[in-house]
């Protein structure tokens, strides 16, 4: 590897370690068995890269703040409207599906997660949670105050165990731009794995995703994509954005994310962004253009 500047390489590797920075480089590699790097390989090109993806982790998470606030609003009101505060703690809204934990007991899906939500909540350090414990010992709280700290994994994961049939659902997922409840909890779920990653420091960069939101919209009332994309462009993180940017704007019309990102883009010509999946004539994709 190479350095352009061996006076501030000591500097950055004291405070990014190797394995951070491997990530960045991997595809550098004329030799993937010796790990041998290609001519021209330069430290400086993958500390770009590093900073990059930091930049852009920056921006995603500006729009995941958008959409888990959205939906945790949304699932506050419709079903605090149709079925009273304490609608999370009612079994028969919720499918019955079962799982079976590590420790081989089984329980159904809406009361394993039934028990996160009250963990989110004891361990919730927040003023209003306090005075309610203070207040109402031993009592519920109803969903206003319950929801306002579960984290989106846990929203995510109530979303998707409403019944079916329930109107509720279906509109919660009009209200984020989809037809279908089914669209929203897959895009949800991929979200939350993205904020994970996000909430870590982990890379973004050229990494393949674990979770694959649906990418064929039934009849979409917004801007999303006119050509099928390209497996590459399913499984590395591009298709998540998309689905990031599409709900950003049906909950925030007048966000900036989509030009945060093309402006990251601009002022980093030699980037190379196919490796996020934006390739095949993104650009011109009407959620994009």
């Amino acid at each position: 590897m190479h350095f352009r500047n061996m006076v501030t390489a000591p500097h950055l590797l004291e405070n990014i370690s190797y394995y951070r920075l491997k990530g960045y480089w991997w595809d550098m590699q004329d030799d993937y068995t010796l790990h041998t790097l290609k001519p021209n390989t330069y430290f400086e090109d993958i500390v770009d890269r590093y900073n990059f993806d930091r930049h852009f982790r920056l921006i995603l998470f500006d729009a995941i703040e958008r959409i888990e606030i959205a939906l945790r609003t949304k699932m506050i009101y419709h079903l605090s409207m149709s079925y009273g505060g304490l609608w999370y703690l009612d079994s028969s809204l919720f499918e019955n599906t079962t799982i079976i934990l590590p420790d081989g007991t089984v329980k159904t899906i809406h009361q394993n997660t039934l028990g996160e939500l009250k963990k989110e909540f004891s361990r919730s350090q927040e003023i209003f949670i306090k005075d309610h414990c203070r207040r109402y010992p031993n009592q519920d709280a109803d969903a206003w105050k319950t929801l306002e700290v579960a984290s989106m994994g846990t929203l995510s994961k109530l979303y998707k165990n409403l019944k079916h049939q329930l109107p509720e659902k279906a509109s919660i997922a009009k209200e984020m731009g989809l037809n279908l409840h089914s669209e929203l909890s897959s895009w949800l779920e991929a979200i939350t794995y993205v904020r994970n990653i996000i909430a870590h420091h982990s890379r973004m960069w050229s990494r393949n995703m674990v979770k694959k939101p649906i990418e064929h919209l039934n009849n979409s009332p917004g801007q999303w994509f006119v050509n099928p994309l390209m497996e590459v462009q399913a499984k590395k993180p591009f298709l998540i954005i998309s689905s990031m940017v599409y709900l950003c704007n049906h909950i925030a019309p007048n966000h900036h994310i989509k030009i945060k990102i093309l402006d990251l883009f601009n002022t980093n010509p030699t980037i190379p962004i196919y490796k996020l999946g934006f390739l095949n004539n993104w650009q011109n994709e009407p959620l994009w253009r």
